[in-house]
């Protein structure tokens, strides 16, 4: 089961957009979600009860919005739509004790003006019992390419597994992207051809096995020299997703969400996939 959180923003229906093709590539069925404050879903006296059902109504509007944007991008699938009682952070994190997949939108309704992506997408990312799709930007014209980065990390590893499996779900391309920057005061150390090249070497070995279980994917691997955030910002130009892991080397002990991770569910130029460890 994939979930997609919505609440009636346009992104959120973005969101739905994209999990009804997930779901469809997966075949497995697509829950929409939205969440009301706890109060709504219980049984109140008479001067409240009319709050409560009007509460109730918008958010069954706010459901069928996002049910009808899934069967429009395709109609084959299961859809089933469910309300959830409580914070949408708590709820949706709740909610994906059964999921394989959790879907919602980089923006909501009640988003903070300036802020770049909303605070339940954040907390989500950083909480989710299982993977978590920000859809943010979506290229007008994808090109057929899923973007993974990598550092060799656990966490990395575990990233690249699930971009294999898409890059096959979508017959897309895999562009394996390590950045090559090791810092230094007052910036990072110039690029080094043999280093590289020796870098190069290590994550062509790393993708080996996986390519022999994923044989139809056409696979390239990329060493860049510089900053991983900007790397890979540039790297997913016109991607069709972009995935990372939810930590990395060099991230501190009890951090939910690496530093990487963070800044590209600000800046990520197309869907974002945060891996859990």
């Amino acid at each position: 089961m994939i979930i997609v959180g919505v609440d009636g923003s346009r992104a959120g229906l973005e969101a739905a957009g994209w999990a009804a093709t997930e779901a469809a590539l997966r075949r497995t069925r697509l829950t929409v979600a939205h969440a009301v404050p706890r109060w709504v879903c219980e049984e109140l006296a008479a001067r409240y009860a009319e709050v409560a059902r009007w509460m109730r109504d918008e958010a069954n509007s706010v459901l069928a919005a996002a049910r009808d944007r899934a069967l429009r991008e395709r109609p084959a699938i299961a859809v089933e739509t469910t309300l959830l009682p409580g914070d949408p952070r708590t709820a949706l994190i709740k909610a994906t004790e059964q999921a394989e997949l959790l879907v919602v939108g980089g923006h909501g309704i009640g988003g903070v003006r300036g802020l770049l992506v909303g605070s339940v997408a954040h907390g989500v990312a950083a909480h989710a019992r299982t993977n978590v799709v920000v859809v943010g930007e979506r290229p007008a014209t994808p090109r057929g390419e899923i973007v993974a980065g990598t550092d060799g990390s656990p966490p990395g590893l575990r990233a690249l597994d699930f971009a294999f499996a898409e890059a096959e779900l979508r017959e897309a391309r895999l562009r394996v992207v390590q950045a090559w920057a090791w810092p230094r005061p007052g910036g990072f150390v110039p690029a080094d051809p043999e280093n590289e090249q020796h870098t190069l070497q290590q994550l062509q070995d790393l993708l080996a096995e996986r390519q022999e279980r994923h044989p139809d994917v056409d696979v390239v691997p990329e060493v860049v020299h510089g900053h991983p955030i900007e790397v890979l910002k540039e790297a997913a130009e016109g991607a069709d997703l972009l995935v990372v892991g939810s930590r990395g080397h060099g991230q501190l002990a009890g951090m939910l969400l690496g530093s990487i991770s963070q800044a590209l569910l600000h800046h990520s130029p197309c869907p974002l996939a945060v891996v859990r460890v």
